[in-house]
C-alpha cells in the first residue's frame, strides 16, 4: 500500500508540473546521434508544401564523418555526407520568380554549398589569398632541386614564425611529415603551385531591399582572414567586403543592403564590432571582460553571453544596459521569436542542462533537460509555429511545443511596461512666484552664471591658499615630507577634572625606522597643568602604532576649555613635522562641585 501510494504521488507530481508547464514534450530520443552547434541549425519550407523542416549541419560524432541532415518530425527525411566540418547553415530566398521555395545555404570550408529542392545547386568559393613571396620562392628552388628537404624544412620554419602571412595548407602539411616522408612529398608537390585558402568562421542572412519576411536575402560570411564578405544572391558575386581586427565568430544584422543595415561581429579578441552600410570598418567597439559564447539581436538590444557565465546587453552604439548572471557556463544561445505576441527574447543554454528564457534582465522560463544543451532553434516546424529544437552533448534530440495559451510573466507580471507607467502624475500649478523667477533667469540667464562661476573660482582659490598655509606650518596631522613619513592621532578620556591624552603615532615608511623625534604640548597654563609637556620619542618601526600617553589636569572650576597643541618636531629643527589641535572637554567633574 505504502508502493502503491508513493507512485501515486510521484505521478501526480509529473501531472501537476506539466500541467503547469508552458512546453508540450513532443519528442525526446536520446539516441539520435546528432552532434550540432546552434549556428548549424534552420527551420525552413524547402519544398513549398507548408511542411517546415529541420536542416542539421552534423559534425558526425567526435567531429568525424560531417554530414547534412534533413529531418520531418522526428525522423531523418535525407542524409549526405559533407566534405568539411560545417561552420554555419541558412535558408534564404534567392530570387522572386514563383514557386516561392527558399534555398539552403551551408558554410563548409573555404565553400557555400547552396541547395534548392535539396539538390545541389550552386558552390561559392572563397577568392584565393596571395602567398607568402618568401614560401613561393622556396617551393620554387625545390622544384629546381637548388635545395634538400630538410633545408626547406628549417626555412619554412623560420618564416611561419616571423612572417605576418601565414603558410599555405601545402607547407603546413609538409612540417608535419616525418624525415623519411619528405623527399616523397617533395617531389609530388613541387611542381604545383602554392595555393593559399582562407575558412568560412560563421554565416548569417540579409535582407536585400524590402524587410518583408519572404524578400530575398544576401548571404554575409565571416572568415579567417578578418573579413565580412556579402554575396549577391542570384549571382553569388562579392556585392562589399569589410575588413575587422579580429576574426568573426558571430553575426548579427538588421536592416536591407541596398538601403541602411548594421552589422555586429563578436571576435576571437574578446570585441564586438558594429558596422554599417557605408563604412569598410568597425564604426563602434565593445570591450568585453571575457570572451563571447553567442550573440543575439533583441529588438533594439545586442545580447552577449560570455564565459564569465554572465549575458551583458548592449545598445548598437556600445553603451551597456544590463548584466545578469548564470548558474552555470552558458554553452549557446538563440533568439525566442513568438509573432503572435509580439514577444522576443534571448535563449541560452547551460552546462548544468536548463535553458533560460530572459526579457532583458527578467527570467521568463526555466526548461530542464537531461544533459547539457549544445544548441537551440526556435520557430515553426512541422505545421506548428512555435516550436523549440534541443540537441545535447550526448547527441540527443528534444522537440518542445509551446502551448497555445502559455504567457510569459516575468517576476512582477506580464510582459510589457509596468503599470505605473499608465498612472497621470498629478503636476501642481505655476504659481506667480515661479512664473517671474523664471523671466528673471531667462533674462539674467549670463550674468547669473558669471556671478556663480566667479563665486566658484573664489572658493577654490582659498581653499587652494589655506591647504597650503597648512602644509608650510605643518598644522596636518599626517606628514607630507617623504624623509618623515608619519601619522599623529590623539584620542582624550575621562570626565574630569583628570584626563587622560593618548597620541597614536606611526611611521608610514616601507623600510626605514625613525629615529629623535620629540613631542611638545602647548596650552594655557592658567588652565591646565601637564606632568610632561615635553618628552623624547623612542624609536618608531615601519608599519606599527606608539602609543604616547600622559595625563592632563584641568585646574579651572568656571566650566571652560581651550585648545591644546601637539607638536612633533626633530632634534636640531625649529620647524614642525606635524601637528593637532586637541579639543578638550570640559570638565564635569568641576562643573558637578
Amino acid at each position: 500500500m505504502a508502493a502503491a501510494s508513493s507512485s501515486d504521488s510521484d505521478s501526480g507530481r509529473a501531472e501537476s508540473n506539466e500541467a503547469s508547464s508552458k512546453w508540450l514534450d513532443a519528442h525526446y530520443d536520446p539516441m539520435a546521434n546528432i552532434h550540432t552547434f546552434s549556428s548549424c541549425l534552420a527551420l525552413a519550407d524547402l519544398h513549398g508544401d507548408g511542411e517546415y523542416k529541420l536542416v542539421v549541419g552534423d559534425l558526425g560524432p567526435g567531429g568525424q564523418h560531417p554530414r547534412l541532415k534533413v529531418l520531418k518530425g522526428p525522423t531523418v527525411l535525407t542524409e549526405s555526407p559533407l566534405p568539411a566540418l560545417p561552420a554555419a547553415a541558412a535558408t534564404f530566398l534567392m530570387e522572386q520568380h514563383e514557386p516561392r521555395t527558399p534555398a539552403l545555404a551551408l558554410a563548409s570550408g573555404p565553400c557555400v554549398y547552396v541547395y534548392k529542392n535539396l539538390r545541389p545547386y550552386f558552390k561559392f568559393s572563397l577568392p584565393q589569398l596571395p602567398p607568402n613571396p618568401l614560401e613561393q620562392d622556396l617551393w620554387n628552388q625545390a622544384k629546381e632541386d637548388r635545395i634538400d628537404p630538410l633545408t626547406l624544412k628549417e626555412m619554412l620554419e623560420g618564416i611561419r614564425e616571423k612572417a605576418e602571412v601565414p603558410l599555405s595548407v601545402q607547407s603546413l602539411r609538409f612540417l608535419q611529415l616525418e624525415l623519411s616522408e619528405m623527399e616523397a612529398f617533395v617531389s609530388q608537390h613541387k611542381s604545383r603551385s602554392i595555393k593559399r585558402q582562407t575558412v568560412i568562421t560563421t554565416m548569417t542572412t540579409l535582407k536585400k531591399n524590402l524587410a518583408d519576411e519572404d524578400a530575398v536575402s544576401c548571404l554575409v560570411l565571416g572568415t579567417e582572414n578578418k573579413e565580412l564578405l556579402v554575396l549577391d544572391p542570384e549571382a553569388f558575386t562579392i556585392l562589399a567586403k569589410m575588413s575587422l581586427p579580429s576574426v568573426p565568430v558571430f553575426l548579427e544584422v538588421s536592416g536591407q543592403f541596398d538601403v541602411e543595415f548594421r552589422l555586429a561581429a563578436a571576435c576571437r579578441n574578446g570585441n564586438v564590432y558594429i558596422l554599417r552600410r557605408d563604412s569598410k570598418h568597425p564604426k563602434y567597439c565593445i570591450e568585453l571582460s571575457a570572451q563571447p559564447v553567442g550573440l543575439v539581436r533583441v529588438h533594439k538590444v545586442l545580447v552577449v553571453g560570455s564565459t564569465q557565465e554572465s549575458l551583458h546587453g548592449f545598445t548598437h552604439k556600445g553603451r551597456k544596459l544590463w548584466t545578469v548572471q548564470m548558474p552555470a557556463s552558458i554553452l549557446t544561445m538563440n533568439l525566442l521569436e513568438q509573432r503572435s505576441r509580439g514577444l522576443q527574447a534571448v535563449m541560452a543554454g547551460l552546462a548544468n542542462g536548463e535553458v533560460r528564457i530572459y526579457h532583458d534582465k527578467a527570467l521568463l522560463n526555466v526548461i530542464r533537460t537531461p544533459d547539457a544543451v549544445t544548441s537551440l532553434c526556435f520557430g515553426r516546424y512541422g505545421r506548428e509555429d512555435n516550436t523549440l529544437i534541443i540537441t545535447t552533448r550526448g547527441g540527443g534530440l528534444i522537440i518542445k511545443i509551446l502551448k497555445r495559451t502559455a504567457v510569459f510573466v516575468e517576476a512582477g507580471g506580464v510582459v510589457g511596461p509596468p503599470p505605473a507607467q499608465a498612472m497621470k502624475l498629478s503636476v501642481p500649478r505655476k504659481t506667480r512666484l515661479y512664473v517671474d523667477q523664471t523671466l528673471r533667469e531667462r533674462e539674467a540667464g549670463t550674468a547669473m552664471h558669471r556671478t556663480f562661476q566667479t563665486d566658484l573660482h573664489l572658493l577654490r582659490l582659498r581653499a587652494a591658499r589655506a591647504y597650503v598655509r597648512a602644509l608650510e606650518s605643518s598644522l596636518n596631522p599626517v606628514s607630507v615630507t617623504a624623509r618623515e613619513p608619519l601619522k599623529l592621532h590623539a584620542v582624550v578620556q575621562g570626565l574630569g577634572p583628570t584626563f587622560k591624552l593618548t597620541l597614536h603615532l606611526q611611521n608610514t615608511s616601507a623600510a626605514r625606522p625613525i629615529l629623535g623625534l620629540l613631542v611638545c604640548f602647548l596650552y594655557n597654563e592658567v588652565l591646565y597643568a601637564l606632568p610632561r609637556a615635553f618628552f623624547k620619542v623612542p624609536l618608531l618601526v615601519p608599519g606599527l602604532i606608539y602609543p604616547l600617553e600622559t595625563f592632563v589636569e584641568s585646574l579651572s572650576d568656571k566650566g571652560i576649555s581651550d585648545i591644546i597643541k601637539v607638536l612633533v618636531l626633530r632634534e636640531g629643527q625649529s620647524a614642525p613635522l606635524l601637528s593637532a589641535h586637541i579639543n578638550m572637554p570640559v570638565s564635569e567633574g568641576l562643573a558637578a562641585a
